[in-house]
């Protein structure tokens, strides 16, 4: 019995992880015939991620496409559960999951009462799934703790981070910085150049007052991230700094335009992967390292929106003024298959910027990515398997704030 357990014990886990899965496969399919809350489609997602990273272990069971297509199924439902309820929420503040906009509320400010320097790490175009991996080699150093929010909407970072930042809808932010949204293109750069003015403005709302002043960070590449890093015992004189890293989104982007990224993540398990190999070299890891060995640091890390591998495009029509973004689109009369998109007429009642008086905008649903007509098939080949986001999915809108405590 000794010797079989030996040499079968992966046989024998196998047979039991397929068992599992088998009955979870059929909880979950049960489960969308409801009707869900947010609550409930957190824990549904949250068993989804965890399957993905046991199946990662198991290869050889044959499980993965059954999961890739009832996550399909999902964000199916999903999409439509965002598309019915997503005005009501910004609308409301009770009754619906925390937003972006409520995350610096929620679960920074409440950590000043401790005394302790705390440390405010967004990780941009972080998805669930990765963080986890980045979590099994953080528990040797710290005490983790997981909530979840909603990212607003689109999922990208010109909405979804300064609404982080500020505490405000997209189109609060354009009445307080109206040039903000002058140029037709949501260029990182020039949209989230405001994020310490945005934090400070909501921290003086809030009556807060932190001496020494808050510090704020972000890291664009791996040269400065080194320098920081060398450094980042310094910041702990603070009581609070923010640290934007820019990492994972562009290895989401660079995989998009990049043949041998694809050849090396090819799909989502590879792409976690990926992601453990470059935080385990990473400055970040260093910096999380040397923040554990002081007790009087709390981290409180998160992400700003997820990605999802877009596999299906869906033909956009629109003016020569619309913009260019895969995943969701803002211009005048913009026109795309019902199937694969929200229709925004009102930008207001997403409380997003109005942009001009005819402005709309798209939203995609699922795995979809809006191409143009203009050399269609050229586009619909380059982007099919990339990682994209600013739509409506559970991997781009449900994402973890994490709590660190030191463990030494």
């Amino acid at each position: 019995m000794a010797c079989k357990k030996f040499l079968e014990g992966r046989k024998i886990t196998g047979a039991a992880v397929s068992k599992d899965y088998i009955q979870e496969f059929n909880d979950i399919s049960r489960a969308l015939m409801g009707d869900m809350t947010h609550g409930e489609w957190i824990d549904l997602y949250i068993r989804l991620t965890g399957w993905g990273l046991e199946l990662d272990e198991h290869p050889e069971l044959g499980l993965k496409q059954t999961l890739i297509d009832q996550t399909r199924e999902c964000n199916l439902a999903f999409s439509k559960y965002v598309e019915r309820n997503y005005r009501d929420w910004v609308e409301r503040t009770s009754q619906r999951p925390a937003l972006s906009t409520e995350v610096v509320d929620r679960y920074v400010i409440p950590e000043f009462q401790s005394g302790k320097s705390v440390f405010f790490f967004v990780i941009d175009c972080l998805r669930l799934d990765q963080w986890l991996v980045m979590e099994q080699v953080l528990q040797e150093y710290f005490t983790i703790a997981k909530e979840y929010y909603f990212s607003i909407l689109p999922t990208a970072t010109p909405y979804s981070r300064n609404a982080i930042f500020s505490g405000s809808f997209p189109s609060d932010v354009e009445l307080r910085f109206p040039e903000l949204w002058e140029k037709s293109e949501d260029d990182e750069n020039s949209r989230n150049r405001y994020e310490r003015q945005f934090l400070d403005k909501l921290l003086e709302r809030r009556k807060i007052v932190l001496k020494p002043e808050p510090k704020y960070i972000k890291i664009l590449d791996a040269e400065f991230g080194r320098n920081v890093e060398s450094t980042i015992n310094s910041y702990t004189q603070s009581r609070l700094t923010s640290v934007v890293v820019n990492f994972v989104d562009m290895l989401a982007h660079g995989r998009s335009d990049s043949s041998l990224l694809k050849e090396i993540a090819p799909d989502e398990s590879a792409y976690r992967s990926l992601t453990r190999s470059w935080f385990l070299h990473s400055s970040l890891l260093g910096m999380l390292k040397t923040l554990a060995r002081n007790p009087n640091v709390v981290v409180v890390l998160t992400t700003d929106h997820g990605s999802i591998r877009s596999l299906r495009g869906s033909k956009v029509l629109g003016d020569r003024e619309a913009s260019t973004n895969l995943r969701y689109k803002y211009g005048r009369n913009l026109k795309a298959e019902e199937k694969a998109a929200i229709f925004v007429k009102n930008p207001e009642e997403f409380k997003l910027p109005r942009r001009g008086v005819a402005t709309n905008y798209i939203i995609a649903k699922e795995d979809y990515y809006f191409v143009y007509p203009t050399e269609y098939h050229r586009y619909l080949n380059q982007y099919r398997d990339s990682f994209q986001h600013g739509g409506a999915s559970m991997e781009e809108m449900i994402l973890p704030v994490i709590r660190m405590e030191p463990r030494g």
